[in-house]
C-alpha cells in the first residue's frame, strides 16, 4: 500500500511539472505576441528613414509602387510582410493572353517554395516544370536566402511561356528561436510552417519542396481544394503506402498521421482555415492557434523528431485527423513507391502526375530513371519542340535504366507527361 501512495505522489508531481511546463511555454508566445506587434511597427518605421529605393514594375510594362530592398529581421504571429519591403515583386509580360489582373481570382493557382543553400538550379528546373504544362497564371513564391535573390530574378525572368507573378521573400524566422528553426531538419525547410502566418492576404497555397518535377499542370492539382470538406485545411498524400517499408509505424517516437504518416513535400493549404482554427494538441487540454502552438511543439518533441517539420506535421495531423485530405500516391511519387517494386497503384492505372527526388536521387546514380526524368527538364529549352527536345531524349535515358525497379516502372513517368504535352499542342500549337 506504501508503495502505491508513493507511484501515486510520483505521478502527481510529474502531471504538475508538465502542466506547468505547457503553460510556461503558452504565456511566453502569448507574451512575445506584443512585442513582436511593436518590432514590426518599429520597423515599418524605420522604413520611412531614407533607405534607397528600387522601383519595380507593375502590370502593363508601368513603374509601380516603389519597393524598398531590406532584409526583414523580426516577424510576429499576426505579420505579414509589407507591401513595400523585402519581396521583390515582377510581372511577367509575355505573347499568351491578356493580364492576371483580368482572371478571376479561382483561376490562378499560387505556388510557393524555400530554398537555401545549393538549391537554386534544383528549384529552377522545378518552376521550369511547374510553368511548362500549366495552362491557366500562376503566383509564384520564392522564398530564399538573400544572396539568392538576384540569381532567381535573372533566372526566373527568362521563362517566357504563359504569364505569371512571382515574388522573391527572405527567410525569416521568429527572432527568439531563429537558429533552432532554421536548421530544423534541413536548412529552412521549416518555413513552410510559417507561410500561413507570412502570407496572410493569400487564402489558398500549394507548397512544394525543390525536389519536386511537375509531369501534369499545377492546377490539376489546385482543384483539390474544391474537393476539401468544411472541416478539411491542408492536404497532403501518405508518407508509405506498403506498411512492412513504412518509418514512421516502424521507427517514429512521436505521433503520426494514420497507418504510415504523411509526407510534407508537396502540401495544399487553405490557409484561411489553417489561421482560423484551434487545434487539438498534447500539451494541453486548450486548442491552440497555429502560430500558438508550433514554438511548445518543437520544445516538446525536438529530441524524438528527425525529420524536422514534417514530423511536427504528423504530430498535428494526428491529433486533427478530421482536418486533413489525403490525396492519392501519383501526386508525390517518390523511390520508395518503386524501389522495392512498384506499389503506387493508382499511379500503375493513370501514371505518375508530380516526382518526388527525395533523398538527392535526381543528382546521384541510386534511381537513374529519377535523374533521367530531371536532366531531361533541366536541359529542355523554352519554345523548343517538346517532343523532340523533351520527350525523345528522355525516352531514350529512360531506356538503359531497366535494371533498376524504378526503371522498370519508368513508363509511368512519361504516361501522363505525353497527355500533358498533347494537351499543351492542342490547346496552343505554338508552344511546341
Amino acid at each position: 500500500m506504501r508503495c502505491f501512495r508513493h507511484v501515486f505522489f510520483i505521478c502527481i508531481v510529474m502531471t504538475l511539472f508538465s502542466l506547468v511546463y505547457v503553460l510556461d511555454h503558452f504565456a511566453s508566445t502569448v507574451e512575445d505576441r506584443g512585442r513582436w506587434r511593436e518590432q514590426s511597427r518599429a520597423a515599418l518605421r524605420r522604413h520611412d528613414s531614407g533607405l534607397p529605393l528600387r522601383k519595380t514594375r507593375g502590370s502593363g510594362g508601368q513603374h509601380g509602387e516603389l519597393h524598398r530592398c531590406k532584409s526583414v529581421s523580426y516577424w510576429s504571429p499576426y505579420w505579414r510582410l509589407p507591401a513595400d519591403v523585402c519581396g521583390v515583386n515582377c510581372f511577367m509580360e509575355t505573347s499568351y493572353g491578356e493580364g492576371l489582373t483580368k482572371e478571376a481570382p479561382d483561376e490562378q493557382s499560387h505556388l510557393a517554395v524555400v530554398a537555401c543553400g545549393p538549391r537554386l538550379e534544383e528549384t529552377l528546373t522545378m518552376l521550369k516544370s511547374a510553368l511548362l504544362f500549366s495552362k491557366k497564371p500562376l503566383h509564384l513564391y520564392i522564398f530564399a536566402e538573400n544572396e539568392l535573390h538576384g540569381s532567381f530574378k535573372n533566372a526566373v525572368s527568362t521563362m517566357h511561356l504563359i504569364k505569371f507573378n512571382f515574388t522573391i521573400f527572405p527567410i525569416t524566422f521568429p527572432n527568439d528561436n531563429e537558429k533552432e528553426w532554421k536548421k530544423l531538419f534541413k536548412p529552412c525547410a521549416s518555413q513552410r510552417l510559417f507561410l500561413p502566418l507570412i502570407l496572410q492576404d493569400v487564402d489558398s497555397l500549394l507548397y512544394v519542396d525543390t525536389d519536386i518535377l511537375f509531369l501534369q499542370p499545377v492546377e490539376d492539382l489546385w482543384t483539390l481544394l474544391s474537393h476539401f470538406n468544411s472541416s478539411q485545411l491542408a492536404a497532403m498524400a501518405p508518407e508509405h503506402e506498403e506498411p512492412r517499408i513504412g518509418w514512421y509505424n516502424r521507427f517514429a517516437r512521436h505521433p503520426y498521421y494514420g497507418r504510415t504518416g504523411i509526407n510534407s513535400g508537396v502540401m495544399l493549404m487553405n490557409m484561411t482555415r489553417i489561421r482560423a482554427k484551434y487545434f487539438k494538441n498534447d500539451m494541453t487540454t486548450i486548442p491552440l492557434r497555429w502560430e500558438e502552438m508550433l514554438m511548445p511543439l518543437l520544445q516538446k518533441y525536438k529530441l524524438n523528431i528527425t525529420w524536422g517539420d514534417q514530423d511536427l506535421l504528423n504530430i498535428i495531423f494526428h491529433h486533427n485527423p478530421e482536418s486533413l485530405f489525403v490525396f492519392p500516391c501519383e501526386w508525390n511519387y517518390r523511390p520508395d513507391h518503386c524501389i522495392y517494386g512498384s506499389n503506387c497503384h493508382t499511379a500503375d492505372q493513370q501514371g505518375v502526375f508530380i516526382l518526388h527526388g527525395n533523398r538527392g536521387v535526381f543528382h546521384d546514380d541510386k534511381q537513374p530513371a529519377f535523374r533521367a526524368v530531371y536532366n531531361a527538364i533541366q536541359k529542355y529549352q523554352f519554345g523548343e519542340d517538346l517532343d523532340k527536345f523533351l520527350l525523345d531524349p528522355l525516352e531514350g535515358s529512360l531506356s538503359s535504366t531497366t535494371h533498376t525497379y524504378c526503371g522498370r516502372s519508368s513508363h509511368l513517368f512519361t504516361k501522363r507527361l505525353k497527355q500533358s504535352i498533347l494537351s499543351l499542342q492542342q490547346e496552343v500549337p505554338h508552344r511546341r
